[in-house]
């Protein structure tokens, strides 16, 4: 797939992307239909909705492409896939459910098990972000094009880091030693990828907890940002593992953070 055609993909998205999260704001305001799933995470009708938007699209526009999707069952038995797509409707869901504004609406393309091409959604930030190629990686905000490079936006003294929860775990905790991380901030969506492509912090460490579909998009846009994706051992990120699980993950804005 070459870069006018990943170009083309992205740009038949941003469209959809932005009509599914005003969907997903004008549900929430109605008020949502909430279960919980067998993993004991909650789902909504918006989940399902905005679902059923992107995959429709998405089939017709790359028909070829198998599609993985959270909020599906179709492909998650497939065995060896290399190009495919990843989707997450809306991450975050408990912060969506409970009024907050960090939840994301998420695709990532994987070709040959490599993140290539994203597309984020933060609709109650009326923030989006997109890439389709290294050095292809834009936000749009309130109608203007940003171009994202991971570029430091705060002090040369200072690390700041996002993080999954208040309450750090010890090998987290030896991570931020190790980084001279100054301060931190809680944030649950793939918004942390974003923010970091934009220079916003410049470190996330995690372990083991989340799924393919939850880093696809925001890998792709960190990663054409010019920042870089691993496992705590310094290695690449691949995609189509089995159960489409996560190891842990180390998201850097900047090798040595300046």
């Amino acid at each position: 797939m070459n870069l006018d055609e990943r170009k083309k993909i992205v740009d038949n998205l941003i469209d959809v992307f932005l009509k599914a999260g005003e969907i997903s704001l004008e549900l929430r305001n109605k008020g949502l239909n909430k279960e919980t799933k067998i993993d004991n995470t909650p789902v909504t009708n918006a989940d399902i909705e905005v679902n059923n938007i992107l995959i429709n699209k998405i089939k017709e526009i790359t028909p070829k492409i198998p599609i993985v999707s959270e909020e599906s069952s179709e492909n998650k038995e497939s065995k060896n896939l290399k190009t495919f797509w990843l989707i997450d409707p809306i991450d975050g869901t408990s912060d969506y459910i409970n009024g907050r504004d960090e939840f994301t609406i998420n695709a990532g393309l994987i070709i040959e098990k490599k993140a290539e091409l994203g597309i984020i959604n933060a609709p109650a930030k009326k923030r989006l972000f997109y890439s389709y190629s290294l050095g292809s990686c834009f936000e749009l905000n309130k109608n203007e094009k940003i171009a994202l490079n991971c570029k430091k936006l705060s002090k040369d003294n200072e690390v700041n880091a996002v993080s999954y929860s208040n309450e750090l775990k010890p090998e987290i905790i030896e991570l931020h030693k190790k980084y001279k991380v100054t301060s931190f901030k809680k944030m649950k969506s793939s918004l942390k990828f974003c923010v970091i492509a934009a220079g916003e912090f410049d470190l996330y460490v995690a372990e083991p907890r989340a799924s393919e579909w939850d880093i696809a998009a925001g890998h792709a846009i960190l990663k054409n940002a010019g920042g870089k994706v691993s496992d705590f051992d310094g290695n690449e990120i691949l995609y189509g593992k089995d159960n489409f699980k996560n190891p842990a993950l180390i998201l850097k804005r900047s090798e040595n953070f300046l």
